[in-house]
């Protein structure tokens, strides 16, 4: 069955196709995997990077990392849909920020289809600008989607929610309605470093095509083993959590240390505008 942005992947070994009918859930086909960066390149990356027009902040990074990660290693981009696999054309990248860094702030929630050949500060410019309209009072398409549904009685809003499902499940949702949802995107980021908080992990949303989670903690200081000897460098800790059923272990793993090793080299990878 076809999905707008999406293939239909039929040539999978006969036990993957089985998974989904095994595992029917997300959830109870997570893996939870730890990673760090060493990050004194990036640290160094980022005090070179420009403040303006925009400031190249390591959300910028994480988001442009992910993307490359993604067209590296296709699979990693796959998802489960009606038991059967899919791919997205495009790396698609969902991000979580707070309109302010208080408690009580609301959090919003940014997606974007990045291009292959789009550099840092493309994506950089597109961020902003998606940020001042998310942090204006001006309300966006989700608010108002959400503020919609939100007034519905509960009986309808559990038959308008199962509805929904129903008809992702058979691939009749409306494209449009799928373009705007930023829980139907490939990766999910919530980088809590930028509230000072240390990576946690975190379930896969049910709901939608999220097939990889990835929470970014602060950069601190830790102590790690070099040559046998035992030094102080400052780390990236990311936690991910993944559905299992969209690809195995090793090229999983190998997907996730490609964002790894973008991080670790950014100046390979990105490039920052001439002084």
């Amino acid at each position: 069955m076809k999905r707008k942005g999406s293939i239909l992947i039929n040539k999978v070994h006969r036990y993957r196709q089985l998974m989904p009918y095994l595992m029917p859930t997300r959830n109870e086909s997570v893996v939870y995997y730890d990673t760090y960066v060493h990050a004194a390149q990036l640290l160094k990356f980022l005090e070179q990077a420009p403040t303006e027009p925009y400031k190249i902040t390591l959300t910028h990074l994480v988001v442009n990392a992910c993307s490359i990660g993604l067209y590296k290693n296709p699979t990693m981009g796959q998802y489960i849909s009606g038991q059967r696999i899919y791919q997205h054309e495009k790396a698609e990248i969902s991000f979580s920020i707070k309109k302010e860094k208080v408690s009580k702030a609301p959090i919003k929630v940014i997606k974007l289809k990045i291009e292959q050949n789009e550099t840092l500060l493309d994506i950089a410019r597109r961020i902003h600008e998606r940020l001042n309209v998310e942090r204006s009072e001006k309300k966006t398409y989700t608010d108002k989607e959400i503020d919609l549904v939100t007034h519905l009685p509960g009986f309808m809003l559990r038959f308008f929610v199962g509805l929904v499902r129903w008809l992702d499940y058979y691939n009749l949702l409306p494209s449009s309605f799928i373009e705007k949802d930023p829980l139907f995107s490939g990766v999910f980021i919530a980088n809590l470093g930028s509230i000072g908080m240390d990576a946690g992990y975190h379930h896969l949303y049910e709901y939608g095509t999220i097939s990889i989670f990835a929470m970014v903690g602060k950069i601190k200081e830790m102590p790690i083993v070099v040559n046998g000897q035992v030094v102080v460098e400052p780390m990236l800790h990311i936690r991910w959590s993944y559905d299992e059923r969209i690809d195995d272990g090793m090229s999983s793993g190998k997907g996730i240390d490609s964002v790894v090793e973008i991080l670790e080299h950014p100046f390979d990878y990105f490039v920052l505008p001439k002084t």
